[in-house]
């Protein structure tokens, strides 16, 4: 008597366009099982795209095949389609399967493929879905981008706004409180120039937007808060700014000085700290206690004054006044005089001293710069592929969290 595996494959859409059950698919086979006498050794569902053969089920089971030593006559579906929706690929495994000893078959599709004639169906059921999945990819992309072109948002509803249903069951985006007033404010503050966009961002966490700092910049740069729409180059067709269909939550005019801010086209005096003039040694000088760095921060008393101190990073807790500290440095500068010549000998040896000082600092934050960069260039061309269709949702979602996960860390 011959043994099989069941397969049963369906993915979301499927199921609920076509009606391909899992329960359904496991009728048929036990019924096909049972009246050609075979017997079944194990049930394997699967609830993943057919596009490759990265499916957790299916790796298991190539797995499995792979240790055991006598495997299986049959892996059993229903039709091609359910083993592979990519012809290719489809070959390769089936191949893969006869070195193990295991025959594949589709009950409803029945193939002798020990008949080199039949392999030209097995083509044409391979490559049908294909071609099917290619051109829904395309007519999903033309859809996709022809709505943009009239101003609606696609998909889920960026931060600041809410995914809404008319009456009609048109779709459309509308501003979210309190989200939209903060982002607004943010983007206020931005066009000032005053602080750093990052300083903004921990501004605009505590008033209770939470988001990091890589999505915060996503988010200032993002031209539907002025109620434009992006459509994205394709082919023959440019890159596009189309008027949006939703309620904007900043002007064009405030969206695109804060832009300039951005890029570093308007340059502004940003906000002083006052702890940084207090606390001009702060991690340059030496605790005397344990040969540490000193650090520096301000207490305030109960009459609300500040005072400045230097104290030890470590446990030692030597701790001195910043006033006192700062008057010893300055008094013993003044005992340096210079010869008129030596002055610049001494500025340019001053210049490279510090340049090789702060050297490693600026090579770690270009490494820093760089690794956002490519991260992000990487979470954007998985968003393109994405909704280009050539990438599976469930992969976006991890490369989209793997991303998000190194860029807040």
């Amino acid at each position: 008597m011959k043994t099989a595996i069941l397969y049963i494959r369906v993915s979301t859409d499927e199921q609920a366009d076509k009606g391909y059950s899992l329960r359904h698919q496991e009728e048929i086979l036990r019924k096909y099982s049972q009246l050609n006498g075979i017997e079944i050794s194990k049930v394997v569902q699967e609830d993943h795209s057919a596009k490759t053969f990265s499916r957790p089920e299916w790796k298991k089971l190539l797995l499995e095949l792979r240790k055991r030593r006598k495997n299986p006559d049959l892996i059993l579906f229903t039709k091609w389609d359910r083993f592979s929706r990519n012809a290719g690929d489809a070959y390769q495994m089936i191949n893969t399967l006869e070195k193990l000893g295991v025959e594949p078959q589709a009950v409803e599709q029945p193939l002798d493929l020990s008949v080199p004639e039949n392999k030209m169906m097995l083509a044409f059921y391979l490559a049908a879905p294909e071609v099917e999945n290619d051109r829904r990819a395309l007519n999903t992309l033309y859809g996709m981008r022809r709505a943009r072109k009239e101003g609606r948002w696609m998909g889920v509803a960026p931060r600041g706004y809410i995914n809404r249903t008319d009456e009609a069951g048109r779709k459309s985006i509308v501003p979210k409180e309190p989200d939209a007033s903060i982002l607004k404010w943010a983007f206020e503050e931005l066009a000032l120039g005053q602080y750093s966009t990052d300083q903004i961002r921990k501004m605009a966490n505590k008033k209770g937007l939470k988001c990091s700092k890589s999505f915060f910049y996503t988010v200032v740069r993002n031209p539907v808060y002025c109620g434009k729409i992006e459509v994205p180059k394709y082919k023959d067709e440019e890159y596009q700014l189309v008027p949006g269909q939703h309620e904007p939550i900043v002007s064009e005019t405030l969206f695109y000085k804060v832009q300039e801010v951005l890029d570093g086209r308007t340059v502004k005096p940003r906000a002083k700290i006052d702890t940084d003039e207090m606390l001009p040694l702060r991690n340059f000088l030496v605790c005397p206690k344990c040969g540490k760095q000193l650090t520096g921060s301000a207490s305030t008393s109960q009459q609300k004054k500040h005072y400045f101190y230097y104290h030890c990073v470590s446990a030692c807790g030597f701790r001195t006044r910043a006033n006192v500290a700062n008057g010893l440095f300055e008094n013993e500068l003044k005992r340096f005089r210079l010869h008129n010549a030596a002055k610049e000998l001494y500025r340019k040896v001053i210049k490279d001293v510090y340049t090789k000082f702060t050297a490693g600092g600026r090579t770690a934050k270009q490494e820093i710069l760089s690794e956002i960069k490519r991260h992000n260039e990487r979470l954007g061309s998985a968003r393109e592929k994405f909704l280009d269709n050539l990438l599976d949702a469930e992969d976006y979602r991890l490369i989209k969290e793997e991303s998000r996960r190194k860029l807040d860390m």
